[in-house]
């Protein structure tokens, strides 16, 4: 489900275990099991050192050494970039590790932003630390597999025609071939069951019994990983947005596609109750009826050159994310249709929809994380019958979705079997979902709180973001922060936070804002 990918970072999964077991054309590995003892075999030291900013004055950074492949601990060592902010209680409940999704997120600016956001009491408790997944961000090696892949004017996303189907299938088949020329050595070690290992050097390096945990969306099911593997050096496991452990990926990715056209419906329906603002109609449907049309005429002629209609979807789905960027959105999408300036909606992408040089790295880890951790159909034609068929109840993203994820149908290594999550051998967990969440739909966390004994769920009821603890809903947050606090949590509901209003997109969101700022650390897609 995103770190600053702005724009364009990671976590849209897609369909049904049975359909890709029928669907599978390449052998499937089983993930490999954490050898007993695996940490205590090689114990790295850290060194960490000051990298304090004005909004974190106490942060501090390190790099940890992790086997390549953890089946051969004293072979070639790769590293994960680390960032730490201390605790400063006479009694400390250990290190709370922090993770924002992806894959293919960067961790080491959400340690700060955690610290700062618990209340002072609770995050004075713990050494809070970020982290680069191996592959990501400063780590070594960071991944890159294909400059140029979101250029505009990308073909359309929705195939109408063979050469549109060929166009894209090409560009994706093109993406797949450069990461296993640029990265052979290292994509057979990328994916969530390495990810998970590397947590557990962490642990060893840090000198910890246990270690605590705070993922949001792809890091749910990374936390969910790592309980599995190492259950009783679990101190508390927070999960928000939680992944539906049982569709990774290719059903997840579908049921998705779904979730975000319902989102996107709920946007033209806030659209439509502004209509004194936008001038875009006064019913839900008729403002739908506008975007796509929209949509149509960016296929004839894409805005100033750069967006055409894959880039339209790839602007507005941030806010199946945050709705607090859906005045922005609308304010773009009523310039283009009622003054006809398109200026705006070309600023709109280059905020939420254009590629920064960083999403390179975030989108191959993205690819060779979801492609290896499970297997994807081989047969393209599984693709198509599967996205039409979706695509018919849920227009909005699918098609779009289908592309970000298609490397997978070519990818070069092998793809394994992932794991069961289920386990009754943690202490108890805290998930927290919105009913609306589009990334992360809502059935995911009902799946993943089954198999998590004894676990507890707090559900913001009638909310719809995508990362919902420590941005700014009072009761979410006091929930958090009692559990991190005392380690017991049970069922609660929460009310949502009220939805935006047209007068946000006249001013600038301020960045201490915590909506706004723990989404520009998610960032979008992941």
């Amino acid at each position: 489900m995103l770190h600053p990918l702005k724009k364009r970072a990671a976590v849209l999964m897609s369909i049904s275990t049975a359909v890709v077991a029928a669907a599978l054309a390449s052998p499937v590995t089983a993930a490999p099991a954490a050898p007993a003892g695996e940490a205590t075999a090689r114990v790295p030291a850290l060194t960490w050192t000051g990298c304090a900013t004005s909004r974190y004055p106490t942060l501090q950074c390190a790099s940890l050494k992790v086997p390549l492949d953890h089946d051969r601990p004293e072979g070639r060592q790769i590293s994960l970039a680390l960032t730490r902010v201390p605790h400063t209680a006479a009694t400390s409940q250990g290190p709370l590790l922090v993770n924002p999704g992806g894959p293919g997120g960067s961790g080491r600016g959400l340690a700060g932003f955690v610290a700062s956001a618990l209340p002072k009491e609770v995050a004075a408790q713990y050494d809070v630390i970020g982290f680069d997944p191996r592959g990501v961000g400063k780590s070594e090696p960071s991944l890159d597999c294909g400059a140029g892949h979101f250029a505009t004017v990308r073909p359309d996303s929705v195939p109408r025609d063979a050469a549109t189907e060929r166009a894209n299938l090409k560009r994706v088949r093109s993406f797949a071939e450069s990461c296993g020329t640029k990265h052979a050595d290292v994509l057979p070690y990328i994916g969530t069951v390495a990810a998970a290992r590397d947590i557990e050097v962490l642990r060893g390096a840090l000198g910890a019994e246990r270690i605590s945990y705070f993922g949001y969306s792809y890091g749910t099911y990374l936390g969910a990983v790592y309980a599995k593997l190492h259950p009783t050096r679990v101190h508390r496991l927070v999960l928000d947005s939680v992944v539906d452990p049982g569709g990774v990926w290719y059903q997840d990715n579908l049921a998705q596609d779904q979730a975000f056209d319902a989102r996107h419906k709920a946007f033209l329906a806030w659209v439509a109750e502004y209509d004194a603002t936008y001038r875009l109609g006064t019913d839900r449907t008729v403002v739908e009826r506008r975007w796509y049309e929209m949509r149509d005429a960016l296929r004839k002629a894409p805005a100033g050159g750069k967006v055409g209609p894959s880039e339209l979807e790839d602007t507005f789905m941030p806010g199946g994310y945050y709705n607090g960027y859906w005045p922005n959105l609308a304010a773009a999408f009523a310039a283009y249709m009622v003054d006809k300036d398109p200026k705006q909606l070309v600023a709109a992408y280059e905020r939420f929809g254009a590629v920064e040089p960083s999403a390179g790295n975030a989108y191959s880890v993205y690819t060779a994380v979801q492609c290896r951790d499970s297997a994807w159909p081989k047969d393209w034609n599984v693709w198509r019958r599967d996205m039409w068929r979706t695509h018919a109840k849920a227009p909005f993203m699918t098609w779009n979705n289908a592309w970000y994820n298609a490397p997978c149908a070519f990818w070069p290594a092998q793809p394994l079997q992932a794991p069961d999550v289920t386990n009754a051998e943690l202490p108890p967990a805290l998930l927290l979902q919105a009913t609306e969440d589009a990334a992360t739909p809502f059935g995911g966390v009902l799946s993943m709180r089954d198999k998590l004994k004894g676990s507890a769920l707090v559900v913001e009821e009638g909310g719809g973001n995508h990362g919902i603890s420590l941005a700014g809903n009072k009761c979410l947050d006091e929930k958090v922060a009692a559990y991190l606090r005392t380690g017991t949590a049970s069922d609660a509901t929460c009310a949502a936070q009220p939805a935006p209003t047209p007068a946000a997109a006249t001013r600038a969101v301020p960045a201490s804002a915590g909506g706004a700022a723990l989404h520009g650390l998610l960032g979008y897609r992941g």
